[in-house]
């Protein structure tokens, strides 16, 4: 067959085949066929490429279905900024959370694949996140999508090409994988990252470095090329990642129009206002003439609504977005159950924090001053010396090793985190003296009495490694690692996972260098410190409030009448205070007030154990079990009014026997 041309024919012109070259059954179809195929893949954006090509599955939407930006208005810039087209190259999403932003994500990856092709690196803060990501959302994206379904290696047994953290297709390849995985974040070149919840990453991966740095190193070579997406949820201020590149972009705010005056404006919590104890009644209130909005007119605003700057950026290529939950879409989560969630944090700095970091997409600032010793003297309680009170349900100590001494403070836990200091204990000579060591062993195998009767030994002891670390692990080897636990210290807050491990070091042992021979456990000591100062701003019952009934809130901390004034302001010698880094960001740091702070180290690592014992995931069936065994359970009376406490130990038996060293019950 043979096609006449002509040089000044236009190129997008019709193609022109003689009549008697094409008469034949089947000749139109041919020609239709070889038309489409010398026809251009439509120059799409993102969310164009989403609209016309997304499925959402049943297994990984709520909404299953055709994917429509539609129903998001806010996602489509924002998409649309991922697009090979557009000059950006950094985009930070500041969020809360369930808006949308993982789904416009998954799109990219999508588009990507199918228009632009070529290597990506999808990091969640975990490799075990990273393998759930793949399995709930990368598996279905591809299996509900013809065009990406067959650009895709199919999963086969011998075929590397399609894994769980490893998906191939024509001119690039999917890898993801975790931000505690330096391997992973170094293991290939990008010109695209997604970068997930990056305020869950850990300070470094394996020790190498901030991940998003690595992560983005990946996509150096690609210069102009490059795109890089930011995602997350925040968290604390001057600790957040996500509002550290928020604040140094342009801070986009999408504005809406008032349905009353079209005033333009973006949504803030304060305008929504409700009557006291009826969330139903929540309406917002436009900021130009100050009438109420109901939630019906949501949709037509969302879809006139439009993404503004608010500052300059610093980088002219990165541009930042930042959205909360009252922008949600009909139907997921609406204004008056944010306000029964508002409600419902009260009184609570956990919950009151949570509300702003997953509602508003806002940080929280941690309150990190220094209570007053003082009034922790003043608060001093008492009971039996070296009793356990009956709220105390086991116990951990935390260990802090000095030069010329080991300090040992052991805490009494119970529901809610509420816990007793118990003892305090000072072991003279450091880790060169045998003798110190043999002490510490000794106090493993020593046991307190309960005020129900029974006797608890230290269930886990959590041992600082900071000074002469080869001792500790030589030592907690020695001891073995179910009861005895090596810890290291980093600075940071990691509100999901404070104590992460054990990694296993080297150890040695008479001499000898045992390669693996230790189980070290990190502590984001941050965390504790911080919570610790908010447990012990709780308020009291008053001695009327108890007589009555009342109890002591989840946390509070129980300080006998026995303890001095030394441990008392080494229990409070720190503060959390803001600082600048050179580049002129916010950070936050604990510093000293005074030099000793063994107190209040201790108290992190007993409540490191507690952790890595479990307290934290305990099920309530786990509690209850507890108070039977120890007769600490709530009291009951009969038909006549006479009051029944459960045996506290079973007979023939020391509580000991079985809730201490070796018991097993951990």
């Amino acid at each position: 067959m043979s096609v006449p041309t002509s040089t000044n024919s236009p190129r997008s012109g019709p193609i022109s085949v003689d009549d008697d070259l094409t008469d034949f059954d089947g000749a139109a179809e041919i020609l239709r066929t070889w038309g489409a195929g010398l026809t251009p893949d439509p120059d799409l954006a993102v969310s164009q490429w989403a609209d016309r090509h997304r499925m959402l599955s049943v297994r990984a939407s709520a909404e299953p279905g055709r994917y429509r930006t539609g129903r998001t208005p806010y996602m489509r810039e924002i998409m649309d900024r991922l697009s090979p087209g557009d000059p950006t190259q950094r985009i930070v999403f500041m969020k809360a959370a369930q808006v949308g932003a993982t789904e416009a994500g998954n799109n990219w990856i999508g588009f990507a694949i199918h228009q632009a092709p070529g290597p990506m690196l999808a990091v969640q803060p975990t490799v075990e996140l990273a393998k759930r990501n793949s399995r709930q959302r990368i598996d279905p994206l591809i299996d509900e999508s013809p065009e990406l379904r067959e650009r895709v290696k199919p999963a086969r047994s011998r075929d590397a090409g399609n894994t769980m953290l490893s998906k191939e297709f024509a001119g690039g390849i999917l890898i993801m994988t975790g931000a505690n995985s330096a391997v992973g974040l170094r293991s290939t070149p990008a010109r695209y990252i997604f970068l997930d919840e990056v305020d869950a990453y850990p300070a470094s991966a394996d020790e190498e470095g901030d991940p998003v740095t690595l992560a983005e190193a990946r996509s150096l070579t690609f210069a102009h090329r490059r795109k890089v997406l930011l995602v997350s949820t925040p968290t604390i201020r001057g600790l957040s990642r996500i509002e550290r590149e928020f604040e140094a972009s342009d801070q986009r705010r999408f504005f809406v129009p008032c349905p009353h005056c079209g005033a333009m404006q973006w949504l803030k919590f304060d305008r929504l206002r409700w009557q006291k104890g009826k969330p139903e009644t929540a309406e917002y209130h436009c900021e130009g003439c100050d009438q109420p909005i109901g939630e019906h007119h949501k949709t037509a605003m969302l879809e006139a609504g439009e993404w503004r700057a608010t500052a300059v950026a610093a980088d002219p290529t990165t541009v930042g977005y930042h959205l909360s939950a009252l922008y949600s879409p009909i139907g997921w989560l609406s204004w008056e159950r944010i306000v029964r969630s508002w409600e419902a944090a009260q009184g609570s700095d956990e919950a009151i924090k949570a509300f702003r970091n997953t509602i508003l997409g806002e940080t929280w600032v941690e309150t990190g001053e220094a209570p007053d010793w003082q009034r922790l003297y003043d608060r001093r309680e008492a009971w039996k010396p070296g009793t356990v009170p009956a709220g105390g349900l086991f116990l951990t100590a935390g260990a802090d090793v000095q030069k010329d001494r080991i300090e040992v403070d052991v805490w009494a836990w119970g529901r809610g985190l509420e816990s007793w200091l118990v003892d305090h204990v000072v072991i003279e000579g450091g880790p060169d003296r045998h003798d110190a060591w043999s002490e510490l062993t000794a106090l493993l195998d020593k046991s307190w009495p309960h005020e129900r009767g029974a006797h608890l030994r230290i269930a886990r002891l959590a041992i600082d490694t900071g000074y002469e670390a080869p001792a500790v692990y030589s030592w907690s080897r020695a001891q073995g690692f179910a009861q005895v636990s090596p810890v290291k210290g980093v600075e940071g807050f990691n509100r999901s996972s404070p104590v992460s491990g054990p990694t296993f070091v080297d150890a040695t042992e008479g001499g000898k260098r045992l390669r693996r021979g230790a189980r070290l456990w990190t502590v984001a000591v941050s965390t504790f410190k911080a919570e610790t100062y908010r447990f012990l701003r709780l308020e009291r019952p008053t001695e009327e409030d108890m007589a009555e009934g009342a109890a002591f809130p989840p946390g509070s901390v129980h300080l006998p009448h026995w303890v001095e004034n030394e441990w008392l302001k080494q229990f409070v010698a720190e503060q959390l205070v803001t600082v600048r880094t050179k580049r002129g960001f916010a950070k936050l740091e604990w510093q000293k007030l005074r030099e000793r702070n063994e107190a209040l180290d201790c108290r992190v690592y007993a409540r490191a154990a507690a952790w890595i014992a479990g307290a934290d995931r305990w099920s309530e069936e786990k509690w209850r079990d507890l108070e039977d065994q120890l007769g600490a359970a709530p009291t009951e009376t009969d038909g006549a009014g006479r009051v029944h406490r459960p045996q506290s130990a079973p007979q023939g038996k020391r509580q000991s026997d079985w809730l201490g060293r070796r018991g097993g019950w951990f």
